[in-house]
Parts: C-alpha cells; structure tokens; sequence
C-alpha cells in the first residue's frame, strides 16, 4: 500500500469515532500548550527583568559602601579610574528624597547629583534642553534637569527651561528634560530630578557619595575589574569587603540561571501531561487494534504485508499526536499573550519552545503508537477473520 492510501485509510478510521479521537488529543493538546505557555512565560520574564537591568546603563560596574565605616567621596572616582584601566568612565553620585516646588506646586522626588558623565554612563540622555555640563560640577551651580514625571506633575505640559524650581529651599534653574525612560523593577526612572553632585552635596551638608558608576569598554571584562576594584579599595582601606562591587553582567548572569532553572522546572512538569497524552495514544490505539481485527486478518488476506498494517497504525498515532500538537501550539500562544498580559511585559512565543514542544509530540506519538501497531502488524490472518 502506497504511503497516500495508508494516509487517507488512517484519516478515514480516526473520524469514525471523533469524539474518542477528541479525547485522545486532549492530552497531547494540553501538554504541547503548557510546555509552550510555561517556557514562553519563562523566557519572557528573562527578557523584561533583563531589559530593566540594561535600561541601567551600558556594561555599569556600582561600587557602594559596604558598610558605614567605608566612606567614598568625589575623589573615589578618580581613584578608580588610575587603579583599574580597564574602567573608561567614572561617576560619583549622592541621591536624596525631597520636595520639589514651583508657584504653588509641590512634588516629592529623588534627587540625584550626578556628573556630565552620566548620560553615557546611563544611556540615559536629555530630550529639551541640555543636561549638567563640567562648569556646573565644578562651579556648584544650582541648575536642575527634570524627569518626565517630573514634568508632567509639577510644570502640566508647560516648557519648563529656564523657570526657577525649590529644592529642599534652594532655587535652581531648569536646564533640561530628560526623555522617557519608564519603569524598572516598580521604580518610575522618570520621577527624578538630576543636579551638580558637587551643589547636592553642599545643599545635604555632606561630602560623602552614595555610590560610584564605574563604566567598561567590553562587558567580558567585568570580571576582572570588579575584582580589581575590591582589591584596591580594600588595599586603601586597610580591610577586607570594605565596598561591595557588582557588574551588570553578574546581574544578568544571575538572571539568566535562576529563570532557566525555573524554566526547565516547570516545562519538565509540563511535559508530564505530555507523557500521559502518549499514553491515551497507546491505549486508543490497542483498542483500535481489538476493534479492527477481522479489517487487519481481511487485508493480509488480500496482499497486505505486515509493514502496511504498522505504518497505518504509525501513521493514526502520528496523526493524533501532531494534529494534537498544532492546536496545542495555538492553545500554547494564546495562553502566553495571557500570562504576558498578567506578567506585565510583552507578548513573547518561544519559537525554541514550539519547536520542542511540537517535536516532542510527534515523537510520543510514535513511540506510544509503535507497539499497537506492531502488536497488529503481527497478527495472522486466519486467526483474525475468525475472531468474534
């Protein structure tokens, strides 16, 4: 029997009985859409919680005190930059929360001094006006670049350069507006106002930083400039962990294992459905075989070898397993644009997950389906055609 027939024959034999052939599939169908759906939410969980840790800046290295015996000042910055030469970029930062007032208006916002550094250091960069330049730093001046949500809560659409703003009882000059930068790790990146460090400094009466924003050239080199650093600060200090250093790149790393572990866990308990759909296949497929035993004794009466009775019956359970499969792919993407929705971030359909999903079905379906099919490609014919 050509491959075609044994096809149309299967086809024929599966629709017989539709709804048991329903059934069948809904194990398949279930267990390619959770692999699928589980994987796809996995991976695009990664890829949000990623992007928020590179909406961070470009390969950032942050050096913070470790404890409050370890004081940092602007000079640190500098210190990192003659100590480690693989750091291009150096930024000292102090962050405060306060109020920010204009002609009767008033919001609470993070303050943060920074340097001219800061938008390459944070890929972070001013859309009207200009941000801090070296004369602000260096002079103490009291100008200021709002945020967005800054913007939009105090000045309400108006063009806010070169108005006058109070911070913590200090005037300052808007210079700037930063673009949209959005929200990372439930934090408004936009609710923020940027001055000189060397003006935040003198307004908080410190001259302690809060941080240092070290930047690298090549990310593979995060590694070892992060040791370097804590090697020289703690050499400086005279103690051990004096700072703590983390790279972007171990934060990714981070990200990356706990949401692939995660991932293979739940696809694996996933693919257990899928297992069990196999096993409805054998199980439909044996009693398929009971059913047509005088239809297999008739054809190996007429000229039909044992082969042509096992593709048929391959053919049946393959049929059941990947149709079962592509409409577990539909289920599978509908319910990731569901948990994306839930999940806050993008719709993201794994095309690895489908993939494997798919081809894991198919593969089930045959593997559960080659031993009816052998069991009835081995009956004798007589026997058959005298069964009851």
């Amino acid at each position: 029997m050509k491959l075609g027939e044994s096809f149309v024959v299967a086809l024929r034999s599966l629709t017989v009985n539709r709804l048991r052939t329903a059934l069948t599939m809904l194990g398949i169908i279930i267990g390619v859409g959770a692999v699928i759906a589980l994987v796809s939410a996995g991976q695009g969980a990664e890829r949000l919680v990623s992007g928020q840790i590179n909406s961070m800046g470009s390969n950032i290295i942050l050096v913070t005190p470790a404890s409050s015996a370890t004081v940092l000042g602007l000079s640190d910055a500098d210190f990192i930059l003659d100590k480690v030469s693989s750091i291009t970029r150096a930024m000292p930062v102090i962050q405060v929360n306060t109020q920010v007032a204009w002609k009767g208006a008033s919001v609470t916002v993070g303050i943060q001094g920074v340097t001219e550094e800061f938008p390459e250091i944070r890929s972070f960069h001013p859309e009207t006006g200009r941000f801090l330049i070296q004369t602000d730093i260096l002079n103490r001046r009291r100008v200021a670049v709002l945020g967005q949500t800054v913007l939009r809560d105090l000045f309400e659409g108006q063009d806010p350069i070169g108005e006058t703003v109070t911070i913590a009882g200090q005037s300052f000059t808007v210079v700037g507006v930063m673009e949209v930068k959005g929200e990372a790790f439930g934090t408004d990146m936009d609710n923020v106002v940027f001055v000189p460090v060397t003006t935040l400094q003198r307004v908080a009466g410190t001259t302690r930083v809060s941080a240092i924003y070290a930047q690298i050239a090549d990310r593979e080199d995060a590694d070892q400039a992060v040791d370097a650093i804590s090697r020289a600060f703690d050499a400086r200090f005279r103690r051990q962990r004096s700072v703590n250093v983390a790279s972007q790149k171990q934060l990714l790393d981070v990200v990356a294992t706990v949401t692939t572990t995660f991932t293979v866990l739940l696809a694996s308990i996933a693919a257990i459905s899928l297992l069990v759909g196999g096993i409805g296949i054998m199980n439909i497929m044996l009693v398929s075989v009971t059913e047509r035993t005088k239809e297999i004794g008739l054809r190996k009466a007429l000229g039909a070898k044992n082969r042509d009775i096992l593709l048929q019956f391959l053919i049946e359970a393959s049929i059941l397993s990947g149709t079962g499969g592509v409409i577990g792919i539909f289920l599978g993407s509908a319910a990731t644009r569901l948990i994306s929705r839930l999940g806050g971030w993008l719709p993201y359909t794994s095309p690895s997950a489908v993939g494997m999903a798919f081809g894991f079905s198919i593969m089930v379906g045959v593997f559960f389906g080659f031993y009816p099919a052998a069991r009835a490609s081995r009956l004798d014919p007589i026997s058959c055609l005298r069964y009851e």
